[in-house]
């Protein structure tokens, strides 16, 4: 299986397992979000179109945009708004403006209203008009105008004058009137396409001329990000970093999963690995008051989620016959009489159900005293008449350094760790039939799959 199926199924696993706390995560996040969206208030934006005729360069486009923005168009317009409670430096950040295709300036106006909104893009876009038209219309562009009003009446006037001596020439009866009358028409051709490109390249005449293309539509929606939009990215960010945090912390975690890392943590052989029917709860619960207990079980926090699917057990008899032979190895292990101190990690649901069981499945033989040890602050009793000491855990809960403290713990005991017994939740099969309920053994029924020691395993 690739990395990147590997990665599917434990999200998909923590999806099913972890699903109300992710949920609640979620939850928080669009709370977050609906309060963001009380304190920004909402916005409605608009725009108005300025048309440019004649022909414009790029880099001209882009001085018209940043004269449609400048201080000197916005501050115009926010002396005919008059508007007390927004000043010009908030005016000015609210005013935007693009070039579009077909020498189009685009002029958009944010405001808290939609009325202010369309009657802020539509008064700048009347100030840049009139701005523009005042630079292009005056100084040394006026003059320049004026002199090119006189130079077309004078190509008129020559116009005229040729025209007449057209006229006036042989009606083409020679070839030297022909030839005349031919030049002539050719002057008159080159006098008005000279005009017209003088018309095309003075600035007064033609880019003067900018227009408003109507008034800007009111907006009917809110600007984004609007409330929803707010809601929306709060949960699905808040679902983000549930995720990541869960990833990042199941990456980071020092528990013991394998049984050799196990035995090299508490210094002793393996007796073998035993299965417990899982009972739907954790195997390392939660500690602290029952109120927490109450919020983790609802929210499902109590459930290990980085842990495979537990796999189905064997029926019960081959399960009790495989438990029978790990007693049969600590009775090898021990000379007479056979007491044992069982240590169980407190917490640790699974290796208390299976050492409570492996002693009920002993008969006094060997005469198994169970006891919880904290990993916080392990104490362990001190040696009375047990030959040495046996410890029960699952794996996956447990780091290294626990371990090793509850080794050293039963060493202060004067307790030798004779052996380990490694317990795995399994799912029972369902067997039995309606209105059959088997005996309390059989719940708690655990099986060995372990080396053996002593005889086949």
């Amino acid at each position: 299986m690739s990395e990147e199926s590997i990665r599917l199924v434990t999200i998909g696993r923590m999806f099913r397992r972890r699903w109300r706390l992710l949920a609640a995560f979620a939850v928080v996040g669009a709370l977050v979000g609906y309060g963001a969206s009380v304190v920004f208030p909402p916005t409605y934006t608009t725009s108005a179109s300025v048309l440019l005729p004649g022909q414009w360069e790029e880099r001209e486009l882009l001085t018209q945009v940043d004269i449609a923005t400048s201080s000197t168009v916005v501050d115009r317009a926010a002396a005919t708004l008059r508007w007390t409670d927004v000043s010009n430096a908030e005016l000015r950040d609210q005013v935007t403006a693009s070039a579009a295709d077909g020498n189009i300036i685009k002029i958009s106006g944010t405001a808290d209203t939609p009325k202010r909104a369309q009657q802020l893009s539509d008064q700048v876009a009347q100030q840049f008009v009139k701005f523009a038209s005042r630079i292009a219309g005056g100084g040394t562009d006026s003059a320049a105008a004026t002199e090119s009003e006189a130079l077309r009446k004078q190509v008129e006037e020559a116009n005229r004058r040729i025209t007449e001596l057209a006229d006036a020439a042989d009606p083409g009866q020679t070839v030297e009137g022909v030839q005349a009358r031919t030049e002539l028409e050719k002057l008159s051709t080159s006098l008005e396409e000279a005009m017209t490109k003088l018309d095309e390249a003075n600035p007064a005449t033609n880019k003067a001329g900018m227009v408003v293309m109507g008034p800007s539509a009111r907006p009917t929606g809110q600007a984004p990000p609007t409330r929803i939009q707010l809601i929306a990215a709060g949960a699905l960010l808040f679902l983000l970093l549930a995720v990541v945090g869960h990833l990042a912390a199941a990456r980071m975690n020092r528990r013991l999963r394998t049984e050799p890392e196990i035995t090299a943590a508490l210094g002793s052989a393996l007796l073998g690995t035993v299965e417990v029917p899982d009972g739907g709860r954790g195997a390392h619960q939660p500690e602290g008051g029952a109120r927490r207990s109450r919020l983790h079980r609802l929210l499902g926090a109590d459930t290990r989620w980085d842990l495979p699917t537990p796999p189905r057990s064997d029926d019960e008899a081959a399960r009790r016959i495989r438990y029978r032979r790990v007693c049969a190895r600590l009775r090898d292990q021990l000379p007479a009489p056979r007491r044992l101190l069982v240590v169980v990690p407190d917490g640790d649901e699974t290796a208390r159900r299976a050492a409570g069981q492996l002693a009920a499945e002993a008969k006094s033989d060997p005469q198994l005293r169970v006891v919880e040890v904290s990993v916080d602050r392990p104490i362990v009793p001190d040696r009375d008449t047990e030959s040495g000491a046996l410890v029960v855990l699952s794996a996956g809960s447990w780091t290294a350094e626990e371990l090793a403290g509850i080794a050293e713990a039963c060493a202060d005991g004067r307790h030798e760790v004779l052996g380990i017994v490694v317990a795995d939740p399994v799912r029972a099969r369902e067997t039995r039939s309606a209105g059959h309920h088997p005996p309390d053994d059989a719940t708690l029924a655990l099986a060995v799959r372990g080396q053996a020691t002593g005889g086949s395993a």
